[in-house]
């Protein structure tokens, strides 16, 4: 599991076209994607289970704990994307709510567009 950064600090100034907004690239596929959005409510949980293809999982709202395949859970909030490889064991929890966008595709490289979080791999 990796945990990169999408949030507006990592993002670069687009000024171009007379524009004036930061823009945090996340991901791009050559490949076709799936994307979705998920809303766990309070003690919300993605149960454990098997990633069927790489996964990129966008928190942009609340707040909640992650885990790979070791037992130990890491805190995610908004502006946080965790990665898990195809075949990669893993659950998401909240106790307070979480809303995330997530990416799935044959073909996923976040370290392409976006920083690695200081917690790294876990």
């Amino acid at each position: 599991m990796d945990i990169y950064q999408f949030n507006k600090e990592v993002g670069k100034k687009v000024e171009k076209f007379n524009s004036d907004f930061i823009m945090s690239h996340i991901i791009q596929t050559q490949k076709p994607s799936r994307i979705g959005c998920m809303y766990l409510e309070k003690n919300g949980i993605i149960g454990y289970h098997e990633a069927v293809v790489p996964q990129l999982l966008l928190v942009v709202n609340g707040e909640g704990k992650v885990r790979g395949e070791k037992e130990e859970f890491v805190h995610v909030k908004n502006g946080d994307a965790v990665f898990w490889e195809k075949g990669e064991w893993h659950e998401t929890r909240t106790d307070t709510g979480l809303t995330a966008i997530v990416i799935e595709s044959k073909e996923l490289n976040p370290a392409s567009c976006m920083p690695l979080a200081e917690k790294k791999r876990i």
